[in-house]
């Protein structure tokens, strides 16, 4: 719990919610405590190899090619272009899983998943428009419901939050990550970062397929895993009723006595989604509702700085 007196008070999920509109509640956020991050690196331009040159003392190691080394025996450096613009598409999951929880979070004033996400993802659409980056936005659940392709106008911003405001999940909408992962590598020709917000209540090998698909196009894809913090503690006691979502049936019983084996089957799915993102080269991020969202995107600016800081093994 934060203290009364401390700022970031602001930033709780719980005083989020409290503000209606999406673009004011993400430019809370970005100003209040990100707009320092102008340039950062995660949201930097982009680089593509142009060109080889023979290495000269003082030239960074870390741009060796230990492939053209092994071939000549001759060192030489990799020379990058900067890209003008990063491209960026949020990818927002709006299946009926993603409202878990919603008369509850209505009544305590907090976001449920698909709020969150949606918040989540105009910030960082704040962020990189207001660094006169381009960001654009998939909303998806069986299908591609709506898209704008990345611009990098104030306008375009708004945009932006109203396409997230209109997709909200509907009853029994189920989640085809594959199919809409698939339709975006299809339509997306030039390199982008890509970010996937989502609870990935969905079939494992479906979801590693369309994220490969991606990183295969050597896109920057990364991931923010949303779930509730009831999902992920299981605090249920006595008899209780559970409503189905995405067509599943009502289920009435003990959650004490599901409570073991539900953990266990969690961890492991998580273990298993999180080595599967990192195979790929797909930065991965498991964010509970609960969570200070600068806090979330804070954690993972600084990680992909750090990754990228760090020195290339040998």
């Amino acid at each position: 719990m934060a203290d009364h007196d401390d700022p970031r008070r602001f930033l709780d999920p719980a005083t989020l919610a409290k503000i209606g509109r999406l673009d004011l509640r993400a430019k809370n956020v970005v100003e209040g405590f990100i707009t320092g991050m102008h340039k950062s690196p995660f949201f930097g331009a982009s680089v593509e190899f142009a060109q080889h040159r023979k290495y000269v003392p003082g030239d960074d190691i870390r741009h060796l090619d230990w492939k053209a080394w092994s071939k000549t025996d001759k060192f030489y450096v990799k020379q990058f272009e900067a890209e003008t613009n990063l491209r960026a598409s949020l990818v927002v999951d709006t299946s009926e899983s993603m409202v878990y929880g919603r008369e509850k979070h209505k009544k305590a004033g907090t976001m449920n998943k698909y709020e969150y996400a949606c918040t989540a993802a105009a910030c960082l659409a704040y962020l990189i428009v207001r660094q006169q980056d381009s960001a654009g936005v998939v909303s998806f659940g069986w299908d591609v419901k709506q898209a704008l392709p990345p611009r990098s106008s104030q306008l375009h911003l708004d945009a932006i939050t109203k396409t997230l405001d209109l997709s909200r999940p509907q009853p029994a909408e189920k989640t085809d990550v594959l199919r809409a992962l698939r339709q975006i590598a299809e339509v997306t020709t030039r390199r982008r970062m890509v970010i996937l917000f989502s609870d990935l209540l969905t079939d494992r090998e479906p979801l590693f397929k369309g994220l490969e698909m991606l990183a295969h196009q050597r896109h920057d894809v990364i991931v923010f895993h949303v779930m509730d913090d009831d999902e992920l503690t299981f605090p249920f006691g006595g008899m209780t009723k559970f409503e189905g979502l995405e067509d599943m049936p009502q289920l009435t019983c003990d959650p004490k006595a599901l409570r073991q084996g539900y953990l266990e089957a969690l961890e492991e799915y998580l273990i298993e989604v999180r080595r599967g993102c990192t195979r790929m080269g797909v930065d991965y991020t498991l964010v509970r509702t609960s969570e200070y969202l600068d806090a979330v995107l804070s954690r993972v600016i600084f990680r992909r700085a750090a990754d990228r800081s760090a020195p290339v093994r040998r």
